[in-house]
Order: C-alpha cells, then structure tokens, then sequence
C-alpha cells in the first residue's frame, strides 16, 4: 500500500511539474527584448488580402468592426461578412457599409469552422494571397492588417496577432483576474515561444494564413476551439503558427453573469478537449517526423488554463503533504513547494511587465475567489463536457 502511494504520488508529481516548468520557461523569455522592428514591412508592397468575419446575429457590433477594418484597406483588398445561420439585422448592416456579404443557412452545422469554410468556397473563385480572419465584435489597432499580412506572406507561416480580452465596462476584481489570466495565455505565453524561435497556438481573431496553405486545412467542422485545432493540423501539416506581438485586436469579456460563464466554459472546455485529443497526435508526429516544433506544440498545450494550473498545484501540494505524515518523505513537497513558489514570481513578474497597467497588485488578493468559481466549471467537465459550439451572449440582448 504504501509503495503504491509513492508510485501515485510520483507520477502526480511530475504531471504538475512539466506544465509549471512550460509555463515559467515561457513567461522567463517573454521578458527578455526580443528585438522586433515594426518597420520591417515598410517600403515593400503589402499581399492582397481577403479578411473574412464571420458573423452569427451580430447587429450590435458589426458596423463598428467594420468601420475600423475598412480604414486599413486597399483597393485590391477583400472584406467578406459570412452572416451564418443569422435572423437578425447582421447582413443588412453589414452590406450598408460596402462590404461583400454572403449568407449561410444550414442549422444542422453550426460553428466559426463551417462559416470560415463557407468564406473561404466564396474565396475560391478568385483567391487572395494571404486570408485573414477576423471576429465580427472586435476591434484592431493601426497597420495590423499590414504587419500579419506581411509575416504571413514573408514566412509562408499561419500568423496569430495579439489577441487581447479588455474588461467590461463596469469591471468586477473577477473580471480584471480574467482579462490578466487571458493576457498571460494570449501575450506572455507566445511572446515567449516567439523569443524563444517557438511556434504558437493559434488563439482566434486575428489569424493571417497564406492562401496555399488555409487550402490545405479542414475548416468545415463544429469544434468549439476550432482555432486551436486548426493551428494543430497545420503544424502537423508543415505549417507552424508564428506570433505577431506588434499587431493587435481587442475585444471585451462580457458583462452579464450568465455571458462569462457561458464563455468560460466554451473555452476551457475546449481547451481540455484538445489537451485530451492533441498531445498524443502531436507527440506521435513529432517522433515520427522528427520535427521539435511539434514537441514544443505539445508541450504549450500540456499547460492548462492558468486557475486550474493552481488548483491542480494545490491539490498535488495536499497530497505531497499527506505523503509527508504517512511516509515521513517530505522531499516531495519541497519540490511541489519550490514549483509554486517559481510559479508564482512567474506570474508576479508577468503582472509587473504586462499588466500592472490593467490590473492593481492589490486585486491579484482576490484570486483565491476567482479559483472558487472556477471550480464548478471543472466538475462540470468531469461529468458533461460542452461539445456543441455556442455563441457569446451580447450586452443588450
């Protein structure tokens, strides 16, 4: 009995320690200057582009989206709306503004992949050099179409801009842990792996892919991180994602209680799901094609989302501990102790460079909350995972 413990607790040990050392090798090198030129794309001529949105009854956002896309537009450049499976103003607003708008209708197959798929048949007749895929609420900041569209075209690599969650308008301490927690995943995370000479995941809006390589991937499905998997099979495929820091989109977590755990669990489900599925196919094709990029894949996604990475610290921490009672061997503990505490500098030093600007060190106090909420969420995975792909709740709807 006792020797089963020591085995259980062994493997505990080192399932926790592999994410945490990830994640602090990750947010080590996110601090380091990564010399970067956002003028490395001045005086060559820009790829055309086509920029697909897809849209799902999206009236309240999408002019707005619109507006600030088309200011960063040229002449030969493309703006597609795919109005999918929409029953409200979404294509009339859309059209209003000058943009092409095609609409799908197929109830049976919901999902960003299909409505991406769709976009992408339409681009066919007359295809771009570089697609890139914007969401239909958000907002990007200037010459970001430029910047993706030019280290797509001169990487021949999918591309993922820094995709950025703001709190809403009237933020509780839980919102500003949120927006932290997306920041570290969406910045930190993969300015690290970029430092580093590392691909990324892709993360969602903002996504530049060359044209002979979106092609070759298989966007029609209903996968409720369809933008995981698809920076998955085109790793796989050859094609690595590579992460732009200097071009930006934003959008904003959503006000109402019901809205945020909505979309919390579409994404942290999502998430697991993809840990589950992924690892083994990426480990399996890195050992088959000898390929360390697919490794270092596999190891980005070992890392779980950062609240769970420290209730699953706690729980293998409690168990080191018992261990410590029962057997008398407390050098596991030490070692799941100092793994906390590098984790949290980690996270302190990550705040202190990324963040001390959007979230004050006092409100970092009410994790230990924000972990309580989590918790549901987790259980609820353990029990009826969310596989279907469901829409973010708007303010006023």
């Amino acid at each position: 009995m006792i020797l089963l413990f020591s085995i259980i607790l062994a493997v505990f040990t080192v399932v926790i320690a592999i994410p945490i050392i990830v994640f602090v090798v990750e947010c080590a090198a996110a601090t380091r200057d990564h010399g970067q030129s956002s003028q490395t794309f001045q005086g060559k001529e820009r790829p055309r582009i086509a920029v697909l949105i897809p849209a799902h009854n999206e009236a309240l956002e999408i002019e707005a989206t619109l507006q600030g896309i088309l200011s960063q537009i040229q002449p030969l450049d493309k703006v597609i709306v795919i109005a999918d499976n929409c029953h409200d103003e979404t294509a009339k607003i859309a059209a209003k503004t000058g943009v092409k708008v095609i609409e799908r209708k197929n109830t049976r197959q919901k999902g960003k992949g299909y409505a991406l798929d769709y976009g992408c048949q339409f681009l066919a007749q007359d295809p771009p050099q570089v697609v890139i895929m914007l969401d239909a609420d958000c907002s990007i900041e200037s010459k970001m179409l430029e910047r993706i569209s030019h280290q797509a075209q001169r990487t021949q690599k999918p591309v993922q801009a820094l995709y950025l969650m703001e709190p809403p308008i009237q933020r509780t301490p839980e919102d500003l842990i949120s927006a932290f927690a997306f920041l570290i995943k969406n910045q930190v995370r993969p300015q690290g792996l970029a430092n580093l000479g590392k691909p990324c995941l892709l993360t969602g809006s903002g996504m530049a892919i060359p044209w002979f390589v979106i092609q070759e991937a298989q966007l029609a499905n209903g996968n409720i991180t369809e933008d995981m998997q698809l920076g998955i099979d085109l790793a796989i495929a050859g094609y690595s994602p590579q992460f732009c820091g200097e071009a930006k989109v934003l959008s904003r977590l959503p006000q109402k209680t019901s809205a945020k755990k909505s979309q919390r669990i579409r994404w942290e489900h999502g998430y697991l799901q993809i840990m589950i599925a992924q690892i083994p196919r990426l480990l399996k094709s890195s050992w088959q094609k000898k390929r360390s990029d697919l490794l270092f894949l596999a190891l980005e996604i070992s890392v779980p989302p950062l609240s769970l990475l420290v209730i699953l610290w706690m729980l293998v921490l409690s168990l080191s501990l018992f261990g410590g009672f029962l057997l008398n061997i407390w050098l596991p503990a030490q070692f799941i102790l100092i793994l906390g505490t590098i984790l949290a500098l980690s996270i302190l030093i990550s705040w202190r460079k990324f963040a001390s600007d959007l979230i004050p060190l006092s409100k970092l106090l009410y994790v230990p909350f924000y972990l309580l909420w989590k918790i549901p969420l987790y259980l609820k995975f353990l029990v009826s995972p969310q596989q279907e792909w469901i829409r973010t709740e708007r303010e006023e709807e």
